[in-house]
């Protein structure tokens, strides 16, 4: 269990100070601790969260089309982001959670992550109106945005892949079951994903034949150094 800091360390980390302290405590607390919790917070959060980053999107990437926005937006605002970006805040530190929750590391489990940072998103709107709160937003999410590749961010190996290859103009690849094994409600498939032009040859394993041919995928791209955000 780590130890817990002061909410004056997240609010400077956090870049906004409230002026109704008990709104972030409310967005800190679980609802394994009391029965005021924050979900509440976490459904206005959500919100906002999808309205300030279309928006970011939208004025900061002109190139790009409304299903290329859309994938990006999807990508940003998963839990898998939310979490990265509350571990940079340490935000698990200065979560209340119930002693069952606290036993089992609830304080490093993404989706708990993931809740308290729309919760405070939802927090600061409540507290300060949209302006601030979309403040808070890109101030966390700009700098992400700056380190990753908006081209590749949340497209999956087969789609680089192919992208890659239709590119350089080189034929796309090939995709064949080589074997599968275990009963009908429980088989492995084993892909195989071949670029003969390139003397390329891969295989992938997976539960299903698309989960197979994506671990194919993502092994050519390793090898042509296609990179995967």
């Amino acid at each position: 269990m780590p130890p817990k800091q002061s909410s004056d360390a997240l609010c400077k980390r956090l870049g906004y100070v409230f002026k109704q302290p008990q709104l972030l405590q409310r967005a800190l607390t679980h609802r394994s601790y009391a029965p005021e919790h924050n979900e509440r917070l976490e459904f206005l959060g959500d919100s906002v969260l999808g309205c300030v980053i279309a928006s970011y999107l939208y004025g900061s990437y002109p190139q790009l089309s409304e299903g290329e926005l859309s994938r990006l937006r999807s990508n940003l605002i998963r839990e898998d982001t939310l979490a990265i970006l509350a571990q940079q805040l340490e935000l698990g530190s200065h979560l209340r959670l119930g002693e069952g929750e606290l036993k089992s590391g609830g304080f490093r489990r993404p989706s708990i992550l993931a809740d308290a940072m729309e919760a405070l998103f939802g927090a600061v709107l409540l507290d300060a109106g949209f302006a601030a709160a979309e403040k808070v937003v890109l101030g966390l999410f700009v700098p992400y945005l700056a380190k990753v590749d908006v081209q590749t961010l949340g497209k999956d190996a087969k789609t680089l892949l192919q992208e890659h290859l239709q590119g350089k103009r080189i034929p796309l690849p090939s995709y064949s079951v080589i074997a599968t094994q275990g009963q009908a409600h429980e088989q492995s498939f084993e892909v195989e994903c071949a670029i003969p032009s390139l003397k390329i040859s891969t295989r992938g394993t997976g539960s299903s034949r698309r989960n197979a041919e994506q671990q194919a995928a993502q092994e050519a791209c390793q090898q042509l150094s296609i990179h995967h955000d």
